[in-house]
């Protein structure tokens, strides 16, 4: 079978691409009832082009070929150019999950999985389980997956470090890492619960013994200092942040602790260790910062850009909203229809830029790729979507009716339109379509001594301190408390939608 792999004709040719080319694993009961409901539902974004079955015996199910056996997924993958990767047998090894998924990052396809054996037992397997994955309806374009092969050149036979890997940005690029075939992949967090989970997730086995996994905390400067020293990384991208605007504007000594000082930690020590690429992940809170969120992760961006020029290339990315990250929109949606609940939204006009993890990590590994130092790149992320319209859509999808809305106010800190750029900064291009590089905003002269004086009050937990600092450190920092208007009456919104 896998011989014959190369000898079929390109499905391509006969199908037209009217979604994500989408592979399916599995030519059984599953794989093909989830082939009829694509092809004829074409709403759901997936246009399957074949399966991969390691039974020999099978040559077309619903017209479409089996293209290979399970093994052959990278060749096939590759060949038939795929985005998505559709797990359909029931009960598959978590072991073989993984090498799937591995070899599907390796093309930058993303890998999705139908519901568990026993749900597929409890009822038919029908295209809508995959529906509430369809993100094109929710953000008002397609998803893309665009983690080129050219990616390879930094990452394969590499060692490569993450700080955050646990949460969902810091974990969705160790799985993109490692589908490039890094030779070590060290994952960092201060959280061991997540770092235990992931490790088990892309390995199949947690030991205790395994050397992969580092728990630390970015704020220790001699941990890191060491942990640098020990496992010499050629990569480092650095995902660990505090994220939560309304947590750190009751905390924002905690925000520059970690946000800052953190970062500088890392970055020291990863300067010292002769790191090649040092990649900081950035949020488009930074641009025009009104929150303390925002303004620490713009400091953030000039502490990398005042470590350029030396043997390690530095860069930060700065992108918006990811659906499906932890405590973000979508799974807090989630609970709330769950739990028959109004949902919460903070003003009816407010809109934001979304894009999945996956495509956002794509891009990351792209501007590691591209950057040459000091560069702060700034990810495309579409039009900004109305927050009512996407819940709206997402309740569509999946089938809940009478949803009702409950508008809460804007926070202090928050914008009700976020900006990818500040209005002092230039769009440049780049060489990649999808990414763009912003001009620096400029460092304060006493830029060193603020950031003394910032972290001495941090480190008193003088909350007022902090926030006068900020302002003086970062000019462009304006924080406008807005007042939580009451706008606490439900009712269905839309009423048709």
């Amino acid at each position: 079978m896998t011989s014959e792999v190369g000898t079929r004709p390109r499905i391509g040719s006969s199908v037209p691409d009217v979604g994500l080319r989408t592979l399916i694993v599995g030519a059984g009961a599953a794989g093909k009832a989830l082939a009829r409901d694509l092809q004829r539902v074409a709403d759901f974004g997936l246009c399957p082009v074949g399966f991969l079955d390691d039974d020999v015996t099978k040559r077309r199910v619903r017209h479409l070929p089996v293209l290979g056996r399970l093994s052959d997924v990278l060749k096939v993958a590759t060949t038939e150019r795929i985005d998505v990767v559709v797990l359909a047998i029931p009960g598959l090894p978590e072991a073989e999950v993984t090498r799937l998924a591995t070899a599907a990052a390796r093309v930058g396809a993303s890998v999705r999985r139908l519901p568990s054996f026993i749900a597929m037992l409890q009822r038919d397997v029908v295209g809508t389980d995959l529906r509430s994955l369809d993100v094109a309806n929710l953000i008002g374009r397609s998803e893309m997956h665009v983690a080129s092969p050219e990616v390879a050149e930094i990452i394969t036979g590499r060692t490569v470090l993450v700080t955050g890997a646990g949460g969902s940005i810091g974990s969705e690029l160790c799985r993109q890492v490692n589908g490039f075939a890094p030779s070590r992949l060290v994952m960092l967090d201060h959280d061991e619960s997540n770092l235990h989970r992931l490790q088990l997730e892309l390995r199949g086995e947690a030991f205790l013994e395994a050397h992969d996994a580092v728990v630390a905390d970015i704020r220790d400067a001699e941990r890191m200092r060491q942990v640098m020293g020990y496992y010499q990384p050629d990569v480092v991208f650095h995902a660990a942040a505090l994220k939560h605007l309304p947590m750190l504007e009751q905390h924002p000594c905690e925000g520059v602790k970690s946000n800052v000082q953190g970062t500088e930690n890392v970055l020291v020590a990863a300067v010292e260790a002769g790191v090649e690429r040092f990649v900081a992940i950035s949020t488009d809170k930074a641009a025009d910062p009104t929150s303390v969120l925002g303004a620490t992760k713009a400091l953030a961006a000039q502490v990398v850009r005042k470590h350029a020029g030396g043997r390690t290339v530095v860069s930060a990315v700065r992108f918006g909203n990811v659906l499906g990250s932890r405590g973000s929109l979508l799974p807090v949606l989630v609970s709330q229809m769950a739990a028959g609940r109004d949902v919460t939204v903070t003003h009816p006009d407010v809109t934001r830029y979304f894009m999945t993890i996956e495509e956002a990590v794509g891009l990351v590994l792209e501007a590691a790729h591209l950057t040459t130092g000091s560069e702060t790149f700034v990810l495309d992320m579409g039009s900004p979507v109305k927050i009512v319209d996407l819940v709206a859509n997402f309740a569509r999808q999946l089938d809940v009716r009478d949803v009702r809305i409950r508008f809460t106010g804007l926070r202090p800190g928050e914008k009700l339109h976020e900006s990818l750029f500040s209005d002092d900064e230039d769009c440049v291009p780049t060489s990649h379509p999808r990414i763009f590089s912003a001009d620096a905003v400029p460092v304060h002269e006493d830029f060193d001594l603020l950031m003394l004086s910032l972290y001495d009050a941090a480190g008193r937990n003088a909350a007022d301190e902090v926030r006068r600092t900020l302002r003086e450190a970062l000019p462009i920092y304006r924080p406008e408390p807005v007042a939580a208007v009451a706008m606490q009456t439900s009712a269905p919104y839309p009423d048709d939608y």
